[in-house]
């Protein structure tokens, strides 16, 4: 729960993590000898490659273990299988939930969440997640831009910054605030990232512009965690989530649209949203629209199970949001089975930050639960990630894309588990994990 009492300015927080050590710097080139290789363009497992890297780039790509040309470090992956390296387009690096989250946004201050958020994010990388987008949290720009600087370690972020919400809905940061609180505060509104005409709307993504935002997210319905009785309730009219949407490609960024509820998410796809994250009631109309216009599903099966589990637990959500977490959450699997059956893309993502950082890989398990094929598990989280963020130089081991390149023992294709044995990860050249004893140079 975030709110105006916990008001953005991390900025400080993150530098004093300075002290925490940055990567390793990586030498000039650098030789990785995979025993497997996943191409996810096709989605199969390759026999032995040698990649080569250099100055963040992948210079090379070649079957066997032939050395390099010239000097190189040169990094054995015996037995392990080398792929792109994963992108989670759910999280919120800013906060993970527990039965005192609703009470923390009152006591603590930003300089608190900055400092757990430090901890999230190597967490988060160190599972094998080199590029994540956050989707709502004052802190992820700031984290972002320590990242970027080398502070700490984390992904690569593309951070939303505020939700942009509707008053009482999913992400309006009074929701919970007693009667005095709120009138002594005055209601939120655009700048706060809440809006209740078309003109908001408009401020609203201007404020995140200037934020310095990446993308920009909308709650198209009410939600599972915020303190309100809907869950799957239209929480913006057509022409508002239409002048978001609008606005939004005035500045060249995509929107990403939270929804539970049928009408929510048919309004946002005829907006042209990018993706739909959630997307709990989907319908076939709704499954139908989205394949016409390209729009892209992020179902966060994670976070549904996770709901679901702790609604059973007395204490662990308020009263009213144990409903909506027993109901919305146990659906999220099975709509991910209808999507993937239908022919809706379907892109990797979790809501971590719901559920424990760290933990994101396990959504793949869950993926192949559900019925989807573990080649386009994996297919979601690399090059289809890269697709929705827009990008192109990501998300796939070819020469001249970025050098994220991670590794574990076995072949995920063939058993999914294996996707919780990471022990391998480079970002951008920069190589944060590896398994013992497993380098040497040449």
């Amino acid at each position: 729960m975030t709110s105006r009492l916990t008001a953005p300015s991390p900025v400080l927080a993150l530098l004093a993590v300075a002290l925490l050590a940055p990567a390793a710097q990586a030498q000039d080139r650098t030789a990785l000898q995979c025993e497997r290789l996943f191409d996810a363009r096709s989605g199969r497992v390759l026999g032995a490659h040698t990649i080569v890297v250099a100055d963040g780039r992948i210079e090379s790509v070649a079957a066997g273990h032939a050395a390099p040309a010239g000097s190189a470090r040169t990094i054995a992956l015996a037995g392990r299988t080398c792929m792109p390296g994963w992108t989670d387009l759910h999280v919120h690096l800013g906060s993970q939930s527990g039965p005192q989250s609703y009470s923390e946004g009152f006591r603590l201050d930003p300089v608190d969440f900055a400092y757990r958020s430090v901890g999230y994010a190597e967490k988060t990388l160190f599972a094998g997640f080199t590029t994540v987008r956050d989707l709502g949290g004052e802190v992820a720009p700031h984290l972002r831009d320590a990242i970027e600087q080398g502070l700490v370690r984390g992904p690569r972020i593309f951070a939303a910054g505020k939700s942009i919400a509707t008053t009482g809905g999913h992400a309006d940061p009074s929701n919970g605030y007693n009667s005095m609180l709120s009138h002594l505060l005055g209601p939120p509104g655009p700048t706060e990232g809440v809006i209740n005409s078309i003109d908001d709307a408009r401020q609203a993504v201007r404020q995140r512009y200037k934020d310095g935002s990446d993308v920009i997210k909308i709650t198209a319905t009410g939600g599972v965690l915020s303190y309100a009785r809907s869950g799957d309730a239209p929480q913006f009219t057509v022409d508002e989530v239409q002048a978001v949407v609008d606005t939004a490609k005035d500045y060249g960024y995509r929107v990403a649209a939270h929804a539970h509820g049928t009408e929510g998410m048919k309004r946002a796809v005829l907006a042209g949203v990018t993706s739909i994250e959630h997307g709990t009631h989907m319908d076939e109309e709704v499954m139908r629209l989205m394949k016409q216009r390209g729009t892209w599903y992020v179902p966060t099966i994670y976070a549904g199970r996770f709901v679901a589990d702790k609604a059973r637990e007395p204490g662990y959500f308020p009263e009213v949001v144990r409903p909506k977490a027993a109901t919305i959450g146990a659906q999220i699997q099975d709509t991910a089975a209808r999507a993937y059956r239908a022919g809706v893309p379907i892109a990797f993502g979790t809501d971590q930050g719901v559920g424990p950082h760290g933990d994101n890989a396990r959504e793949f398990i869950y993926m192949v639960e559900a019925g989807i094929p573990a080649s386009y598990a994996l297919q979601s989280a690399t090059l289809h990630a890269a697709t929705v963020l827009g990008v192109d130089d990501q998300g796939i081991v070819e020469p001249g894309r970025r050098a994220d390149i991670i590794a574990m023992p076995g072949d995920p294709v063939a058993d999914i588990n294996a996707v919780l044995a990471v022990d391998f990860v480079m970002k951008a050249g920069r190589v944060y994990r590896a398994p013992e004893a497993s380098a040497t140079l040449d």
